[in-house]
């Protein structure tokens, strides 16, 4: 309810309702703004009133007018040689058709003309006022620059509207340039912001300082340095906060990944039936909704998993049926007497239509070869190393240790003529025991290990309570960030000895 000024000459009480007009609603017209004119005016109580409102104002000359609360703005009448006096505010009875409450000011009693004078903002500083303030404080104007900001909060203002986000120049050139930042995480999950290429991580930093949101305040290397006359600049606060999101770079949480594709795997066209309409099914969109990593980050890992995009779903192929297909590549290989380092697309796609799709043999030559063109022509060349610890890990899948000398054996074996297997190819992928007698191999994969970095380390050493850097390096390698070593992990997490010349790492923590 906002109380109406009226011009009467003589003393009345007035209501104000415009939503209720009627005998005691009388709809004088809504309240001056500012920069208009209007009569002296004071509040008073409508009822119960033990003080005559009149003979109060006659003793009290009014000049200042406060509007109710949640609104902002003072009105000051102004009358030559008369001093502005406050009126103090009290709680008023509010008169409604059915009913009455305390809800704050209502009534307005006039009494007589004042000359017309500009109403103002209180909140609005003279030059005159900002030299006083100055001159109060003991400060000198000279010390200071001549533009002066006159903050007042804004009438929407809400603390909980804005947050605070601090970001790197790298960030920032990516906002300028019409990128996003996507912040991403399950209601169990720590959120992680993400941008194009990066994960990282969210914290809540304090500052003692309270941070102000102010739309439009000016900098100082956006002010005139040369400037002599004061100005004013009237700003409002939108918003503060007391805290902001600091962010650290981290790893990706890809751990995820593997284990939602893993749900339904491809095992060729044959056996598909009514699947391509299961709901564990993914598309793009589906896993960046649910795995907190960047865009860049989960198509690299993708390609790592040799995740294959069929029918715009995101599928693992079972293992069997991939090696399967690395078969029929090999042993063309060799019926053609073609080079490993250089396969034909083409004619490996005719050969093999008969016995797989096409879109198979191609993405098995891209998991397992790097493409390149010559005289128009696309060749793969088949990588040792991974045809080698696809083949470790098919034989070592169903078996819990291997006799390591058979092992090797069996290994040289199984892969394509010509190729060589070196127990440097089963790093991160198989654990060799050389403690053990006879020496034993087993099947571990990075993979398999927890994601988060003290878990990671508590499971190697419960799995082996002594460690050579050679043999725990390859399952911590992934653990390490942005200019950071292995070295530098093992310090933290582990405690060195040596042993017979060789350095050890154990746990620094008691492993239940």
């Amino acid at each position: 309810m906002v109380p109406a000024l009226c011009s009467a000459l003589s003393p009345r009480v007035c209501y104000w309702d415009r939503s209720q007009p009627g005998p005691n609603h009388q709809p004088l017209g809504g309240p001056p703004l500012p920069g208009q004119c209007g009569p002296v005016a004071m509040v008073t109580h409508s009822g119960n009133s033990g003080t005559s409102p009149i003979q109060s104002f006659q003793e009290h000359p009014l000049r200042h007018f406060r509007f109710p609360p949640g609104h902002s703005r003072e009105i000051t009448w102004l009358r030559d040689g008369d001093p502005p006096a406050v009126l103090p505010r009290v709680p008023v009875f509010r008169s409604c058709r059915r009913s009455t409450a305390f809800t704050g000011w209502d009534s307005v009693s006039i009494s007589g003309l004042t000359p017309r004078r500009r109403i103002r903002d209180p909140m609005d500083r003279t030059r005159e006022e900002v030299a006083a303030t100055l001159q109060i404080a003991k400060l000198n104007a000279e010390d200071f620059r001549s533009t002066v900001h006159c903050l007042t909060f804004n009438r929407a203002f809400n603390s909980g509207d804005y947050s605070l986000m601090e970001l790197d120049d790298a960030l920032c050139k990516e906002i300028e340039a019409g990128g996003s930042l996507v912040i991403r995480g399950e209601k169990s999950d720590h959120a992680v912001l993400c941008s194009e290429s990066k994960t990282y991580d969210l914290k809540i930093a304090d500052t003692s300082n309270l941070l102000l949101f102010i739309p439009g305040c000016k900098t100082p290397d956006q002010l005139l340095a040369d400037q002599q006359e004061v100005n004013v600049v009237r700003c409002e606060i939108a918003g503060f906060s007391n805290h902001y999101w600091e962010l650290r770079r981290c790893r990706p949480k890809l751990k995820k990944l593997k284990k939602l594709l893993m749900e339904n795997t491809y095992d060729g066209p044959e056996n598909q039936g009514n699947r391509d309409n299961d709901t564990s099914l993914y598309t793009t969109e589906d896993l960046l909704n649910q795995i907190q990593a960047s865009n860049e980050e989960l198509s690299e890992h993708l390609k790592v998993i040799h995740a294959c995009n069929i029918k715009g779903f995101w599928r693992i192929l079972d293992f069997d049926y991939e090696m399967k297909i690395l078969n029929h590549v090999t042993q063309l290989v060799d019926s053609e007497s073609w080079s490993f380092s250089k396969v034909p697309l083409n004619e490996c796609l005719q050969e093999l239509r008969p016995l797989e799709p096409e879109e198979m043999i191609e993405h098995c030559l891209n998991c397992y070869g790097k493409k390149f063109k010559e005289d128009d022509v696309i060749y793969f060349a088949l990588n040792e190393d991974k045809i080698c610890r696809a083949t470790a890990q098919m034989l070592l899948q169903n078996a819990v240790k291997f006799n390591l000398a058979e092992f090797q054996e069996v290994w040289q074996q199984s892969v394509p003529e010509g190729m060589t297997t070196r127990t440097d190819q089963l790093k991160g992928l198989a654990l060799v025991d050389r403690t053990s007698r006879p020496e034993t191999v087993c099947l571990l994969k990075t993979e398999d290990l927890p994601e988060d970095t003290q878990e990671r380390f508590n499971s190697l050493f419960t799995m082996r309570e002594k460690w050579m850097e050679a043999d725990i390096a390859p399952y911590i390698k992934d653990l390490c960030g942005e200019k950071q070593t292995i070295g530098a992990l093992l310090t933290k997490y582990a405690r060195c000895s040596v042993q017979n010349g060789i350095k050890l790492y154990n746990s620094r923590r008691p492993i239940s």
